[in-house]
């Protein structure tokens, strides 16, 4: 459903029955009525789990599922002054097909895709179309990891681009995340519980001005069970300036420790250049002097207490390391396992082939067994027949040779024929 002037449009949906072109219905604000728009053009095929996003007085769709649960990822464009769709060629590599996943449009230049879902994947990255060169791209994202999630809900103000909720199908996806646009960094604003209403797929999100505050309103959605809460939100204004690589709290603290040292040996070497330089150029200084050896050494005391931290850093950078290469070595038995089993399902499958095509032949076996019983059947009717001839015959000559025996024995009662 996208806003636009001073009615609500709703695009596709499921719906038993309906065409096999994409519906657009509308509501009218001012008199509270729906309305089917009739479009025309290239109007794309019937579908659910697309995204909608409006630009200008364009609507851009991409993706989604058809009612044959063929997954989508086309790109369409309605005008809404002129009804009239189109179908948009787009370069280099799209983002995989997909449903339920967001979309929205950074500075009138770019369209963004994120996160969703197939059959069997859950997403978590970002694709960019430049409408300018009309190129797809993933560039790299930096700031903190996103979980894979669909059926989340995603709305920009500025150049922040908020999303909330989402899952995988098991569990909900409890953070809150704001993407920058213009730096493409994530950073994490909130995070619940994983039952809680706010991780929840098919959840809704709009904005609303209050006394000139903005305000993230948030409704509905499944996790186990449908919800009905409503929640609000005041974004506030964060420095994303520097965004962070780690998500975890030790990890972060453990980065800020790093980069601290870094930026104080640095300093460090900048304030011994301009005290040796002061030394030679105004030795008459001397409380100038004094004063840059004691920062020297409170630098060098914070440094030497920073050098524990990062001694513990490089620890867990090692055992991270070991870990990575425990995970590796399991994804390469993995690995094996699934060549393995993708052999015998081949095999299976070979020996499926097989199987259908001798229940082919006993089929056709069957089919000409029942012509023979009926030739079988239409014979022993014949011999019935004929053994009832027989039989009628027999009885016959039995009844003619009964009275020549008893005119030869001279039977009372049997007169000789003349």
């Amino acid at each position: 459903m996208v806003k636009w002037d001073k009615k609500l449009v709703v695009l596709g949906g499921n719906l038993k029955g309906s065409s096999d072109r994409i519906m657009v219905h509308c509501v009218d604000l001012e008199t509270q009525t729906w309305s089917v728009l009739e479009t025309s053009g290239n109007v794309p095929i019937a579908r659910a789990g697309h995204s909608a996003t409006l630009f200008g007085s364009k609507i851009i769709m991409f993706g989604g599922e058809n009612s044959s649960r063929n997954l989508l990822n086309d790109l369409h464009v309605l005008d809404l002054e002129t009804l009239t769709w189109d179908v948009v060629e787009a370069k280099l590599t799209p983002p995989a097909p997909r449903f339920d996943h967001t979309t929205a449009v950074h500075a009138e230049n770019y369209l963004l895709v994120f996160g969703g879902c197939s059959h069997s994947t859950f997403f978590s990255d970002l694709h960019v179309l430049d409408f300018r060169t009309m190129e797809w791209s993933q560039p790299q994202i930096q700031g903190d990891l996103v979980t894979p999630r669909a059926g989340h809900a995603g709305i920009t103000i500025d150049e922040n681009w908020y999303i909330v909720g989402g899952g995988d199908n098991k569990n909900g996806c409890p953070e809150t995340m704001v993407l920058n646009m213009s730096k493409l960094s994530w950073l994490a604003l909130t995070s619940v519980k994983q039952r809680e209403p706010l991780a929840s797929e098919g959840i809704s999100i709009s904005l609303a001005t209050i006394d000139q505050e903005k305000y993230l309103v948030a409704f509905g959605g499944y996790n186990g069970r449908y919800n009905n809460e409503v929640f609000i939100m005041r974004p506030k204004p964060r420095d994303s300036s520097r965004p962070k690589i780690f998500q975890s709290p030790a990890a972060a603290a453990a980065a800020a420790s790093v980069t601290a040292a870094y930026a104080l040996a640095k300093t460090e070497k900048l304030d011994l250049a301009r005290i040796e330089d002061g030394v030679s150029k105004r030795k008459e200084e001397k409380q100038s002097q004094s004063n840059g050896a004691i920062e020297l050494e409170a630098m060098r005391e914070e440094k030497a207490k920073l050098e524990p931290t990062l001694s513990e850093v490089q620890g867990e950078n090692s055992k991270l390391r070991e870990e990575i290469g425990k995970v590796n070595n399991t994804h390469a038995e993995l690995f094996k396992e699934l060549q393995s089993v993708q052999g015998q399902l081949i095999a299976e499958r070979s020996r499926c082939f097989k199987l259908e095509a001798q229940i082919a032949e006993i089929q056709k076996l069957l089919e000409s067994m029942q012509s023979i019983e009926n030739e079988v059947q239409l014979l022993r009717e014949q011999k019935s027949a004929l053994d009832k001839q027989m039989e009628a015959a027999s009885s016959v000559q039995r009844q003619g040779s009964g009275r020549v025996w008893r005119w030869i024995a001279g039977s009372p009662g049997v007169a000789a024929s003349p």
